[in-house]
This record gives structure tokens, sequence and C-alpha cells, in this order.
């Protein structure tokens, strides 16, 4: 009888190494997928271990230039940030990688897919969305929503034994079981003493930024110009180094992000499933541009216009978070915010010093900024008369109030 094949989502590390030897072990033919989202890894040595775990063939799939242009600059458009911490890192390569799943899936002539994410987290959801978006009769085997997986493996310290027991070679322990996500975006650290939320994360939770107080004593000085609110380069003002291509700007400012301590996030958020979980996150690269970005968009963007794209953001953060990539209403709002952008364009400075972006200056040729109409010294064509009328009128309702009381 011939095996069923299955594509599963693999990175190498202990859940997804134990479900490959567990899928084969069932009887699947295993076609192990691996996407290069920009973490720091071997991916020679990923595809060794894929092949010697019991896998019959691997794709290794470099899918960092479109990450860039196609996810991360579509979130900056719209300064996405979910519940004011997350950057949304994982989040944001989920849908990549899961689009990438069903293309290798349809190559390989098989509707079998399956991923490593947990039953507790939102990663399930958001594979799993991303799956059915893109193969209406995909078929998912989520070994963490599995019955005979479950009844086997509690927790990773049962993986753990799982992984020596077949000669597995893992990183993770029982000692420091830290769970981390890593990308062009962020790394994601959870699990082990992180889960207790009333502790500080020891220092070397971190690898992507240095602590404040290892950062240089002196600024990092950077230019980033803009157009329609999408970056197009990056110049360091100490050094005149110079950077244009998309996937190289987010590469260098996470370089001098990590320098410069930028980008580190401590939270408890919710989860989609109504679970509140602990996570550290770094983001150096991102936060430099998306609070460049910002600035820029003080002198070039409409009051209103920006007024209700900021009360619109929380709820396209929320679907990117909640996996909803790619549906009706995450595709609306991602228009309006494309529309939003068109007069985005300038320079933005900032100055990076020990964990801190700061304002630097910011200049444009469709800027709505006029520093005379703004000035505290110039009346600037503005007639302070004016504003007794317009406060009284918009008052009206304030004094009705005040009446009824």
């Amino acid at each position: 009888m011939e095996k069923k094949k299955i594509i599963l989502a693999y990175s190498g590390g202990l859940d997804t190494s134990v479900i490959l030897k567990w899928l084969a072990n069932k009887g699947f033919d295993v076609v192990a997928f691996v996407a290069n989202v920009g973490q720091s890894e071997d991916f020679d040595a990923i595809r060794e271990k894929a092949l010697a775990t019991g896998a019959s063939k691997v794709y290794v799939e470099d899918l960092r230039s479109q990450l860039v242009t196609d996810y991360i600059f579509p979130a900056l458009l719209a300064n996405t940030i979910y519940e004011g911490g997350y950057m949304l890192g994982t989040s944001l390569a989920r849908p990549i990688i899961a689009k990438a799943q069903i293309e290798i899936a349809r190559k390989e002539g098989t509707t079998y897919v399956s991923h490593g994410a947990t039953g507790k987290g939102n990663d399930q959801v958001r594979f799993e969305f991303g799956y059915y978006m893109h193969m209406s009769d995909v078929n998912i085997i989520a070994p963490w929503k599995d019955s005979e997986f479950l009844a086997q493996f509690e927790g990773r310290s049962d993986m753990i034994a799982y992984a020596k027991k077949h000669n597995i070679p893992i990183k993770a322990s029982i000692a420091k079981p830290y769970s981390e996500d890593e990308n062009l975006i962020h790394i994601s650290h959870e699990a082990g003493i992180l889960e207790d939320a009333s502790k500080r994360p020891d220092e070397d939770v971190f690898s992507l930024t240095l602590s404040p107080k290892e950062a240089p004593d002196e600024e990092t000085l950077l230019e980033i110009s803009f157009e329609n609110g999408l970056p197009t380069k990056v110049t360091n003002l100490n050094d005149d180094i110079v950077v244009t291509d998309p996937l190289e700007m987010i590469l260098y400012l996470n370089k001098i992000g990590h320098d410069n301590a930028i980008g580190r996030v401590d939270m408890v958020e919710n989860r989609y499933i109504g679970i509140k979980s602990r996570g550290v996150y770094e983001t150096p690269g991102c936060e430099i541009l998306w609070k460049a970005h910002r600035m820029l968009e003080g002198i070039t963007m409409d009051k209103e216009a920006m007024h209700l794209r900021d009360s619109l953001m929380p709820k396209y953060a929320e679907l990117i978070y909640n996996g909803y990539w790619g549906a009706p209403e995450f595709n609306m709002l991602s228009a309006l915010f494309v529309e939003s952008q068109k007069q985005v364009t300038g320079t933005a400075k900032v100055a990076l010093y020990k964990g801190n972006v700061i304002f630097a200056g910011v200049k444009s040729p469709v800027s709505l900024y006029d520093e005379e109409l703004g000035s505290m010294d110039k009346a600037g064509k503005y007639n302070p008369v004016d504003c007794k009328g317009f406060i009284r009128i918009n008052a009206i309702r304030l004094i009705a109030q005040s009446k009824r009381k």
C-alpha cells in the first residue's frame, strides 16, 4: 500500500523533529519544508537532520525578500502593534510559511500537511487558517491536537526523552527549556522560567539586542527615506553607509538596533484562544523603522486621515495576530492603509542611544507643516478671534449637558 505523502513545516527544533519521526512511524511519507524567514540557522544541517530523522525529501525555501516586501512593509503602513507592545514578528511570518507549504503540497500532489504548533497557542490558528485560504480541501494533521500524540507527549520533557531514545539531536534541555522563534522581524522567548510573570528574564535570554548597559556611549544617527510610506533608503550619518535593497535594509537595521540595545519588549498578552501568555521579544530593526515612519507621518498626513488610520490599526493588528492575513476584512483595511500613505514621502532622522529611538528631524517635499503658522511668535495668517465662534459652536452640547445637571 502506497504511503500518504505529507508536507511538514519543519524547523529542526525539538517539536518538529519529534513530529517528523512520529509521522514517519505512523506510516506517512514525510516531506519536510524548511522556510528561511531570517532565522540564524545552518540550513544544510537542518536538511541533513530531517533526512536522518526520516524525511523522504526536504525543501528549503528562502522567503526573506518576500517577507519584507509583502508582509513587513504592509504592516509598517499602519504602524501595526498588538496590545501596545508586540510588533507581530511571529504573526507576520506564519502566513507566508503556510502559503509556501501549500504550494509545495500542490507540487508534490498531496492535500496532507502538518505543523508543530501547540494546541494552546496562536500558531495553530495562523497555520491552519493559511492552509484553508490556499487549499480548501486540505487535510491537516496537527499532532498537538491528536489524542494519540497527546497521550504519548504531555510536554517538553516527554519530547526530550523521545528524541534521546531515537537519537535525534536537540538543543533544548529540561534545565533551560526556552521556546524561541526567530525571523527577520524578531526573536521571541517563551516557556521555562519566563512563564513566571513576576520575574525579570536573565540577561542570557537575549540574543538580538545588547543590554543598554553594554551599548555605546555615543549616538548612532540614521536618516531613513520613505516614498508613499515605504522605506527606500537607510543612511548612517556617522559613517555614510547607504542601504537601499528592502531585505538589506531590514538586516542592516537589525544590526544597528542590536548594537544600540533597541527593541526589547516584555509583556503578558492575550492569545486568540483566550489564554494569557508572557512573551519576551527583541525587535531591533523594525522598532527603528516603525518609529521613523511615524515621525515622518507627523508632517505629511492629514489629521483626520491619521486619526482614522490609527483607530483602525488595533483591529488590523488583531486580525494579523489571530491569523486572518488574506481574509476579506483584512484586505479591505490593507487597501485603506495603502491609500492613507500616498503622501508619506520624505526623510526621518533618528538618533539611537542605549535602547532609545530619538527624534532627530523630519523633512518632506509634501509637508503639511507650516512653521510660521505653528509659531508661538508669529500670527502666520491666523486670526485668533475666529476661535471665539469655533469654541462657542462646539460647546453647545456641553452647555446643554451642564444645564441638565
